[in-house]
């Protein structure tokens, strides 16, 4: 099998449909956000659904109908229920997927995420869905080369519903409660529908972590007449959650367990975490449905998001690092020269565990002794402070978000023959970023000033201020300090795609073209650069066009080849064009490039009452990206800017998936995913200090042909799935992962590093190897079960002659509890530039959970 997709990746030469295929409603959700789909819904799913033209039932059909668009694809089921454990990325794209909400593109404009966290909880009204993968055709956007799905979140489309549940796990949440309603149309043309769910966690899976989550929504609808609906909707999902740190393998040893969690402490005999996020973003919109006939329909959005996330870490002035598994801690570190060091500390941690823990009692005890003199607080004169100065607080990283976003698309059907879609959107992005004191830590006060300057410019007090124009501030819980800015986008496109079906060849051809522009606006006068971190920056600005087209050959009603190609040209992003925004508007270059994305993909698919079978190919190449990677630099004993243009990957594979009836039931189902993504360039690096913006070097990276990290680029899975006639069913599943890469270190890759462009001993080319080579992470193998059971309560319990239902689910994920399956991780980017040492820094992993489990129950009734 790993020929035929090899050869089938290589080949891309088959044909492509243009229809899209529905997903389950966890294709895009995180998988412990999620409650199971419904029975009823999973029967719909696997029956084969003809679709015939609009004039049907007037007329005779014109040849061979489109592509089926009801039914799940198998290959995509697969991705999202049974490949999610080891961080699988379709095609190995990084942010590659959009999603919509009533046409509005949530992707954010900033990085390029899907902002999972404003509708987290919120499954059970995300039914209502569009997807289109790859390059196929959508009526709601012009989309992107992965995944796009739009969700209907109109009270109109939910179901009539009344749902209460409950679900027991022991993923990061260990209780979930629900309550959802869905009214359906009234006479008088009302709807409405509104949902809420909590999830809580005292303790997940991992020592250390919790969760606690509230989330709702509520959505009204008004039908005026059968050509105007209006609709208003608004969610919003408040959560907190205690989270884990990856972390080396020697601290996982010394703990005894691969879950080691260095995050958190005992504080009062009680476990708190220090590494901490909270979210809440609400959304709202407001949608404007225009049908003026059965052929055309134009729909218009309008939504606002506004809410701040925080996550929480230790800071520091002057003091030793708090973290417990910081590498001069560890003994590693003392391996190679103080060996009895080492061997003590070793000793020491197995004896006494709480050493590789938080030591929260030590750091209040060090803020509540530290008793200081701040001179001329607030610039002020004479305006001099005592107190017990921190040196060790809690602090939150802020984001604060407001985004305005606007979507109107166009759809008809000019005849029988041609589909014309039409959109444009308008989106307004503004990030407010800054720190903030979450926590003294038993101390008085934090001075707003630069620790790092004071180092590097003894002699300049003004350099030493992040806020020149107000120095020496003393700042309390809840007070903003450090940096201070705002990132601003703009963003504006139009679309326009023309559909023509014919007997034997449907085709399509769509175009955009989008306009964007972004800028920094310091908020502060920082003192290491006071003409360059106030005030507005110069706006970078792109026009962007990009065009897409396929053709499906319907050979009859089960069999279409299809093949498609795709040009994408899109801005890059704030973060990585700007070098150090958080201290100064510096830009990587004045002439900064659009990213361009050309891929082209093609396959077989085969749809029959007994066999449902897709076969992908696909040849991607993305050029002209960029990155800022900022970190602490051994070599040059200082804060480092890491600028990186001109990155190149390259994505090529093969996509497999079935589903076979074998009997009335029971069923096959059956994924793999065959790929290889690599860096397809030589990047260039500048090396700036951070507090100087003295540029220390410029580099060339030799990344090309290592591969892209953080995704398996080979997976399979193969299950039974079994329906009983009495409403229950079960299926177990083996998945397998394989060619899965930890994320590099750039610097390990350059010359500098190597230190020599002409190894000649066998010893050096040796060294420069394992120096350069990239670990490869183990194959992993897990073994799923899922399970289900619906049953029609007594009609004494009948609610307003409304029938009840109880159904239960339970899904187990790693049945074989699987506990040394790495996962993830990454390269420290400290390297040891002296002595070439990689051990000395050694990466750090996460790895996948053993056997967890979800299990539900819920009562609905109509």
């Amino acid at each position: 099998m790993k020929t035929a997709l090899t050869l089938l990746s290589l080949c891309a030469c088959l044909f492509a449909k243009t229809q899209t295929y529905p997903l389950t409603l966890t294709d895009t959700l995180p998988k412990q956000d999620s409650l199971v789909p419904d029975a009823e819904e999973e029967m719909k799913d696997v029956l084969p659904v003809v679709t015939l033209d609009d004039n049907a039932e007037n007329e005779e059909h014109p040849g061979v109908s489109s592509i089926l668009s009801s039914g799940r694809d198998p290959f995509l089921s697969a991705a999202a229920f049974n490949f999610f454990t080891f961080r699988f990325r379709l095609r190995g794209y990084n942010n590659g997927n959009a999603l919509y909400l009533n046409g509005l593109d949530h992707t954010g404009l900033d990085n390029g995420f899907i902002p999972y966290n404003i509708w987290s909880g919120l499954a059970n009204i995300m039914r209502a869905r569009q997807d289109g993968y790859g390059l196929e055709a959508t009526g709601f956007a012009f989309g992107t080369a992965g995944l796009n799905t739009n969700i209907d979140l109109r009270a109109g489309v939910q179901r009539a519903q009344t749902q209460i549940g409950y679900a027991l796990s022991n993923r990061n949440y260990r209780h979930r409660s629900l309550l959802t309603h869905g009214s359906g149309f009234n006479k008088k043309g009302w709807a409405y529908s509104f949902m809420l769910s909590t999830r809580y966690a005292d303790e997940g899976y991992i020592p250390g972590t919790y969760y606690r989550g509230l989330s709702y929504y509520a959505a009204l609808d008004k039908k005026w007449n059968l050509k105007n609906t209006v609709s208003l909707i608004a969610l919003g999902a408040p959560v907190e959650n205690g989270r884990q740190a990856a972390s080396v393998q020697e601290a996982m040893d010394l703990a005894g367990t691969n879950f080691y969690n260095p995050s958190w402490g005992y504080q009062n005999g009680a476990k708190r975490n220090s590494n901490v996020a909270t979210a809440f973003q609400p959304a709202f919109m407001g949608v404007y449905e225009y049908k003026p006939n059965n052929h055309t329909n134009w729909t218009t959005t309008l939504g606002y998001i506004s809410g701040k996330k925080k996550n929480s870490a230790f800071d520091w002035y002057n003091a030793p690092d708090p973290r417990p598994d910081y590498y001069r801690y560890l003994p590693g570190y003392y391996t190679s020269g103080q060996p009895a060091l080492a061997a003590i500390l070793r000793q020491q941690m197995v004896d006494h565990p709480n050493l590789l823990q938080v030591n929260w009692p030590q750091l209040y005890e060090v803020n509540r002794g530290n008793t200081a003199t701040v001179l001329n607080v607030n610039g002020v004169t004479g305006n001099d402070v005592t107190g017990a100065r921190s040196l060790y607080i809690l602090s939150n990283r802020v984001n604060e978000l407001h985004r305005i976003m606007i979507n109107s698309v166009y759809n008809t059907k000019l005849n029988k023959r041609i589909a014309f879609t039409a959109g444009a959107d308008y989106q307004h992005q503004s990030n407010h970023y800054y720190q903030e004191v979450k926590d003294l830590l038993g101390g008085a006060f934090w001075v707003n000033v630069n620790q790092f300057a004071e180092r590097d410019f003894p002699n300049d007090p003004r350099a030493q201020q992040y806020d020149v124009d107000r120095p020496n501030q003393l700042k309390k819980k809840g007070d903003a300090y450090g940096y201070d800015y705002q990132m601003k986008v703009d963003r504006l496109g139009g679309w326009v795609q023309t559909m023509l079906l014919l007997d034997h060849f449907d085709l399509f051809v769509s175009g955009r073209l989008s306009f964007t522009r972004f800028w920094r606006t310091g908020l502060n006068r920082n003192g290491l650069f006071p003409d360059h971190s106030f005030g507005v920056s110069k706006k970078v600005a792109f026009l962007n066009p990009e065009v897409k087209a396929g053709i499906v050959y319907k050979l009859n009603g089960r069999n279409y080849f299809f093949v498609n190609g795709g040009y994408f040209s899109k801005a890059p992003y704030f973060d990585n064009v700007f070098i150090a925004p958080r201290t100064r508007n510096t830009l990587q270059s004045d002439t900064i490039r659009s990213e361009i994305t050309q891929t082209i993909e093609g396959g077989y698919r085969l749809n029959s009452p007994r066999v449902q079978l897709s076969i992908k190919g696909y040849y991607t190449s993305v050029k002209n990206t960029y990155d800022v990677l900022t970190f602490y630099h051994d070599q040059y004993q200082d804060f480092v800017n890491y600028a990186l243009s001109g990155m190149n990957t390259l994505y090529f594979g093969g996509e497999l998936g079935a589903t076979i009836k074998l009997t009335p039931g029971l069923s096959f189902n059956g994924a793999a995913a065959v790929g290889r993504y690599y860096y397809n360039s030589r990047p260039h690096a500048v090396i700036t200090v951070d507090n100087s913006a003295v540029a220390l070097a410029a580099q060339t990276v030799y990344l090309k042909n290592f591969r892209v990290a953080s995704t398996p680029q080979t997976a399979y899975s193969a299950g039974l799935f079994y329906r009983s006639p009495r409403y229950w069913f079960i299926s177990i599943t083996g998945n397998y992962f394989d060619h899965s890469w930890l994320s590099l270190n750039p610097i390990r890759r350059t010359a500098a590093a190597i230190g020599t462009d002409n190894p000649t001993s066998f010893e050096e080319q040796e060294s420069i190897y394992k120096m350069i080579a990239q670990e490869k992470l183990p194959a992993q193998f897990t073994l799923d079960f899922f399970g289900g059971w619906s049953k029609r309560l007594s009609r004494k319990l009948m609610i307003h002659h409304k029938p009840v239902y109880l159904v239960f689910y339970l899904s187990v994920n790693n049945l074989l509890d699987n506990k040394k399956m790495r996962s993830g991780g990454f390269e420290q980017l400290r390297f040891d530039m002296a002595d070439k040492d990689i051990n000395k820094f050694p990466p750090k992993y996460y790895y996948a959970t053993g056997l967890n489990y979800t299990a539900s129950l819920m009562l609905r009734f109509n």
